[in-house]
């Protein structure tokens, strides 16, 4: 059974190839859609070819409703956005699709019932479909070359409705079993480094040590240094000291 999470319908109108619509499946469950519809594919329903290429999103195609016209496959939804890469010289509101998914993520949250179309991989969906449709849906894409896959499109939309739904950083730190490392430890790093600096002349003219000093401080106060970089700054001055002289 299709999961409870409230989200948008995918119309896939007329495909042609069953494997972009099993690709399609496939990047829609990549980003935590099952809602699919197909109408009238070229090579007939089910598709084993789609099966194949969905790997793993299987269930997607099991649970997909399948519709002979795109007014059947529309008639339970109350908002519906199409997907084109040209202008059809209809009057109609002209989505991103990140502003896209956000509206449908809006009209989702108060009840409403969304599809998304997408067309066949040869030419589209037709004026006939983007007239039923209550807002299009277009890709920033490269003029002279607009054509998208199907299930790269289905992929890009997927994607902006995750983004729309699911707070996502837009960075974090990955710590390999470490912390990042205290002022105080900096501090006894900096103290070694100087220390040990001191003894072999580096901070030289004397008149200029300070200066030195202090932008060796700096530069150890910029690093973000976990807790197992001091350790090995440590391990790496001392066997640098052990391998000049016996001292430690």
């Amino acid at each position: 059974m299709p999961t409870d999470t409230p989200q948008p319908s995918f119309v896939l109108v007329r495909p042609q190839m069953g494997e972009n619509i099993g690709a399609a499946a496939r990047g829609m469950w990549n980003f935590g859609l099952d809602r699919m519809r197909v109408v009238a594919p070229r090579d007939g329903w089910p598709s084993s070819k789609a099966v194949a290429m969905a790997s793993g999103a299987g269930r997607l195609l099991d649970e997909a409703g399948h519709f002979d016209t795109v007014p059947d496959a529309l008639t339970d939804r109350h908002f519906t956005f199409a997907t084109t890469a040209r202008g059809r010289g209809l009057t109609k509101p002209v989505y991103s699709p990140q502003a896209a998914m956000q509206l449908a993520a809006e009209k989702i949250a108060r009840g409403e019932q969304v599809a998304v179309m997408f067309g066949p991989e040869r030419s589209g969906l037709e004026n006939d479909d983007v007239a039923q449709a209550n807002a299009i849906i277009s890709v920033p894409v490269n003029p002279d070359f607009p054509s998208l896959n199907l299930a790269q499109c289905v992929l890009l939309v997927a994607y902006e409705w995750r983004r729309a739904t699911t707070e996502i950083a837009d960075m974090t730190m990955e710590m390999a079993k470490t912390d990042f490392a205290e002022h105080i430890e900096i501090e006894k790093l900096a103290d070694h480094y100087e220390q040990r600096l001191e003894q072999a002349g580096f901070f030289y003219p004397v008149e200029k040590s300070a200066g030195m000093k202090t932008n060796l401080r700096n530069l150890w106060s910029r690093l973000p240094l976990t807790r197992s970089d001091v350790q090995m700054f440590h391990g790496m001055l001392r066997q640098l000291l052990r391998s000049k002289s016996p001292l430690e």
